[in-house]
């Protein structure tokens, strides 16, 4: 068969087929045209299509006859691929040409004035309708496009935008597809207008909706942007503000929106019908109990004589199938049923109850995780296969994930086995977070400047679910090599096993008037034992070393510590000592998240004895961590923290096991680490202390804008505590306070807290630090 393609030049045939063709297709009927067997085929005027794909549309082969029907079914076959503008058939001397005109092919698609929305992600969008990179072009397609865009523009509030496609056609029968864009001004909200509100006020209803008029906050969280979708979900909201007051006939009658002539303003009106206040004058339960009636009834929030509100009439169906669903009934259907008694303005509810069939587990399946492994997540499982359905064994295989620390998000669901009326499967879907950090941390003051550290941790490291860490400290003040290795399932059981080695050298801040130097070099060993879903109590020893080189300038307690152990009459010079601690521990979690939690408890209490070791001496530490939501938005959280240490057999506290106080995770506002008593040889340098008293209160709240990263969150806080010396008694009078606002999130290189404290009751010689900031910490 022999093969021509001509790009430019069409031949001029005898006996043309094109005509018969054209006639057959339009007149819907079949003209008689001499057939012909086919000698051979031959394609003009591709570019870019192969021939042997024209071959395959064709419904003829070398050898065949070829007749009117099937000019017909050629044509149509090769017009439907959306290759070809043109298409002709003709014959010459018993050989079929085929001659075409190949559609351009888009060789670029580009972007000007698009400040709104990333090109690469226009793009992307783009070339899945079709406009794209090396597709054929297609009008009708970059119209779709380009309508699109100015969809996707008027959902962001750009009123005014302006789109005109440029396409330019090159060589190679190609063409470049331009997109001018001018955005215009954003059209804002100016005003909120809300209709047939009796009890409520305006204010109070436009504070429940997202979309608001300008504001402080707006620039950011664009609330004064209106879209569709905001509406919706607002007209929801102003939905559910009525019936959870009573108002079980409130509805949205309708709402407008209008836009000035100019673009600019949006005016926006709600129509509320309110309806009456209901309240509830019954409520009973019917259906399959199992004998569980007054347990079941006891979940009922709803009470005879109270208000209605629809969340709670949610909330009483939540918590009685969550009730069943800890029995096997994972399909439990409650409804509730209104009575209403217009005329006295009540309400009965009853609950019909429908168990349906008790579910078996069929698979507990994990996706989205990239790096860690499945038996990671797997172990943490309090559900498990081929077993009853539990609610509250799932939700705790979920919390237990979250608490790892590992992942961003952690969402479990359970739908029921396809083919199967008592199965379900139980998903469970992550998604990971970067788990190897570099911690850096610092703050700014006028009289410090800048001060910096930074350590390297590698949690979850290659998804094993170890923590590996290798801290490089090069602060101003102390320079530390340690590594670090923690592997919570040590043994199947769950015994977890850490260890460390370090070193570490500590000098006094610049501002410090004494100088001293602290060598510690040692090593320890611990074993965490669990003993319930929440409760693992931990055991260890180490081995430590510790130098203390002082001058003529160190403070007093520095001094005194290098009399008795360096033997040195002036207490300048070197004193080393050894120690052996041993360690005991518990800690109970309840909380939802490791990361952000939003409810739940966190509790710590340690103990560090030694009792063979130079320096004698034992110090506890006791902390809890309270979370409580407020609201759907507001969480509060509380921390308390107490410390003591005491030197035993009437050897006195080690000085560089002293506590400190001051800065972030302490009382934020005044310079970390100068709390408490100063030396008293130059009342500048502070000491530290054999005891502690720290607690923190912090409201927190997504920050605006945040999207659905549930880490970037604001607080507001309010810090108190001191630090005090071996055998003083801990007085409230000496407590310091600070409030203060801050932003907390979880990047990319590990946790960031920012804040901004005023003290409120610093006392003269108090070290202030108002703004401060740590990465690689949390509350």
């Amino acid at each position: 068969m022999k093969l021509h393609s001509d790009r430019f030049a069409l031949p001029f045939f005898r006996h043309s087929l094109i005509g018969a063709a054209v006639l057959a297709l339009c007149a819907g009927q079949a003209l008689a045209v001499n057939p012909f067997v086919v000698k051979d085929i031959r394609v003009e005027g591709i570019q870019r299509t192969e021939a042997g794909t024209v071959f395959s549309y064709l419904p003829v082969r070398v050898g065949e006859t070829f007749d009117d029907e099937k000019s017909i079914t050629a044509i149509k076959a090769l017009y439907a691929t959306g290759f070809f503008k043109d298409v002709r058939l003709e014959e010459e001397n018993g050989v079929l040409v085929v001659l075409v005109e190949e559609r351009p092919a888009i060789s670029t698609v580009d972007f000007t004035g698009t400040k709104e929305f990333e090109k690469d992600v226009l793009v992307k969008a783009l070339k899945e309708i079709g406009v794209g990179e090396t597709k054929i072009f297609d009008k009708a397609s970059v119209d779709r496009a380009e309508q699109e865009l100015k969809r996707q523009y008027l959902s962001h509030g750009l009123y005014g935008v302006k789109i005109t496609t440029t396409v330019t056609p090159i060589e190679r029968n190609r063409v470049t597809v331009m997109f001018n864009v001018d955005e215009g001004e954003i059209a804002r909200i100016k005003h909120i207008n809300i209709v047939g509100n009796k009890h409520f006020s305006d204010k109070e209803l436009r504070e429940t909706m997202a979309l608001s008029t300008s504001g402080w906050f707006t620039w950011y969280s664009k609330a004064d942007q209106y879209s569709k979708t905001k509406l919706t979900g607002d007209i929801e909201a102003l939905k559910s503000f009525y019936l959870n007051r009573g108002y079980l006939e409130a509805s949205i009658e309708s709402t407008q929106v209008s836009i000035t002539p100019d673009k600019k303003d949006i005016y926006l009106t709600v129509n509320i019908t309110e309806g009456e206040k209901y309240t509830v004058s019954g409520v009973k339960l019917e259906g399959e109990m199992f004998g569980r009636e007054d347990e079941l009834k006891s979940l009922l929030l709803l009470r005879a004589g109270s208000t209605y509100s629809g969340e709670l009439l949610t909330e009483s169906n939540k918590r009685i199938s969550d009730r069943l669903g800890t029995f096997g009934y994972a399909f439990a259907n409650v409804n509730a049923n209104p009575e209403i008694d217009r005329e006295k303005r009540q309400v009965a509810f009853t609950f019909f109850i429908d168990p349906g069939k008790r579910a078996y587990v069929r698979h507990m399946n994990i996706s989205g995780n990239t790096t860690t492994r499945d038996e990671v997540i797997r172990r943490e499982f309090r559900q498990f296969e081929s077993s009853w359905y539990d609610g509250n064994k799932i939700k705790a295989s979920r919390d237990r994930v979250d608490r790892l620390g590992y992942f961003k998000d952690v969402t479990i669901d359970t739908p029921e086995a396809q083919g199967t009326s008592d199965q379900v499967d139980v998903n469970l879907t992550v998604t990971e977070k970067p788990t190897g950090n570099f911690l850096i941390g610092g703050a700014f003051s006028q009289s410090e400047k800048f001060t910096f550290t930074a350590a390297i941790q590698q949690a979850n490291f290659a998804g094993s679910g170890n923590t590996v860490g290798i801290e490089l400290n090069t602060s101003r003040y102390s320079r530390t090599v340690s590594f670090s290795q923690t592997n919570p399932y040590f043994t199947d059981d769950g015994i977890s096993r850490s260890f460390e080695v370090y070193t570490r050298t500590t000098r006094p801040p610049a501002l410090n008037i004494g100088s001293f130097t602290v060598k510690q070099n040692g090593t320890r060993m611990s074993f965490g034992v669990p003993f319930s879903e929440t409760d693992t109590v931990f055991f260890g020893a180490g081995l430590e070393r510790t130098m203390i080189e002082t001058d003529a300038t160190s403070p007093s307690r520095y001094l005194d510590y290098v009399r008795k152990f360096g033997h040195s009459p002036t207490g300048i010079g070197t004193a080393t000592t050894n120690s052996l601690p041993l360690t005991a521990a518990w800690q109970r979690d309840s909380r939802d998240s490791a990361i952000t939690p939003t409810f739940g408890r966190y509790q710590r209490a340690n103990v560090e004895l030694d009792l063979f070791g130079d320096s004698k001496y034992y110090r506890a530490v006791y902390e809890q961590q309270w979370y409580r939501p407020l609201s759907k938005m507001v969480t509060l959280a509380l921390k308390g923290e107490i410390d003591y240490g005491h030197g035993i057999r009437g050897t006195r506290y080690p000085v560089f096991k002293n506590f400190y106080g001051g800065g972030i995770g302490s009382v934020r506002g005044y310079l970390s680490s100068s709390l408490g008593i100063v030396d008293p040889t130059n009342f500048v340098d502070a000491l530290g202390g054999a005891k502690r008293l720290i607690g923190n209160a912090e409201l927190q709240m997504p920050f605006p804008g945040g999207g659905p990263d549930r880490s970037l969150r604001w607080f507001g806080f309010l810090d108190g505590g001191q630090v005090y010396q071996e055998g003083s008694p801990i007085r409230a009078s000496e407590l310091r306070f600070s409030t203060g606002v801050g932003v907390s999130w979880i990047s990319p290189v590990g946790p960031l807290k920012l804040s901004y404290a005023k003290p409120l009751n610093a006392k003269p010689g108090d070290r202030l630090e108002r703004f401060q900031f740590q990465m690689g910490t949390g509350f």
